[in-house]
């Protein structure tokens, strides 16, 4: 049976293996669920169409939240590229489109993919499936960076938390950021290792980040930093496909996420007490 309780054990079966992180992660659904491969894949592709789905439709009709905060600024932003006006290129400007309209779903109650937390939903698919238009991997491509993406998140959730009322936004967004790198640099041709590293990157670039939602709602600034989560997790995969390592390993930099995280006020850590969720004009707007 295959499994794993840290990223050092990931590595050490990927090394031993010959694998990718997303075949292990995949046997290791298999194992546990007492699953097939096909049906460890097809839940996967459900996934994949969910998130595609979330991902576009807010394009073309713009989706308006519950609490009216947002809705909308995904299309702004795809009119914006398509003219020929962003500052971004392809993979970005796309990307950052994608994951505001995940959130603008997410936030209208529609249907989207927890990727690890609905706060966070739009960093791994905006990512991922720009990265899919640009240089134009298949299904199952994506499919496997799905599988690697999940493999971060589920050491992040073993061995600290994806909760913004625990860790802040960091632990959100932030992990979010992380499973899309590690996944990108796997599209993109890397090794095991740098995948880790990559997702080391970010968490490090993001430490710190608390949660304050605008009147206790899923919506602002929380899409903003879904954007800047996809930037992130660019810039390390980035960092890691070029060679740059990083001095401390992921399962360090993971506890250490956890660590800072328990040391954010309670009023920054999704209670809307502090914050963004606390200036005057974010409490007028909430009366």
């Amino acid at each position: 049976m295959v499994d794993f309780k840290n990223a050092e054990e990931l590595l050490s079966i990927c090394s031993q293996s010959g694998q990718k992180i997303s075949a292990v992660m995949k046997q290791r659904e298999c194992d546990l669920g007492e699953i097939t491969m096909e049906q460890a894949c097809g839940r996967m592709q459900t996934a994949l169409v969910i998130m595609r789905e979330a991902a576009m439709t807010p394009l073309e009709k713009s989706v308006k939240s519950v609490g009216g905060l947002i809705g909308g600024e995904a299309g702004r932003l795809e009119r914006h590229r398509s003219r020929g006006e962003s500052i971004c290129g392809a993979v970005l400007g796309r990307g950052i489109a994608y994951a505001m309209a995940v959130l603008e779903v997410n936030a209208s109650m529609g249907v989207i993919v927890a990727a690890p937390t609905a706060g966070s939903a739009g960093i791994v698919p905006g990512l991922l499936l720009a990265l899919q238009e640009e240089y134009r991997f298949t299904e199952e491509q994506l499919v496997d960076a799905l599988f690697h993406a999940g493999a971060i998140g589920y050491l992040a959730m073993r061995n600290a938390t994806v909760a913004g009322a625990v860790g802040g936004c960091q632990a959100e967004v932030g992990v979010a950021a992380a499973m899309a790198a590690g996944a990108a640099v796997e599209l993109m041709g890397g090794a095991p290792g740098q995948s880790l590293d990559a997702a080391t990157t970010v968490l490090m670039n993001m430490l710190g980040l608390v949660c304050d939602p605008v009147g206790g709602l899923v919506e602002y600034p929380c899409q903003n930093r879904n954007a800047a989560g996809v930037a992130n997790a660019l810039i390390a995969a980035e960092l890691a496909l070029s060679g740059v390592r990083q001095l401390i390993p992921f399962d360090e930099m993971l506890d250490t996420m956890y660590q800072v995280g328990k040391r954010i006020p309670y009023e920054l850590r999704e209670t809307a007490l502090g914050g963004c969720a606390a200036s005057p004009s974010a409490c007028r707007f909430c009366h």
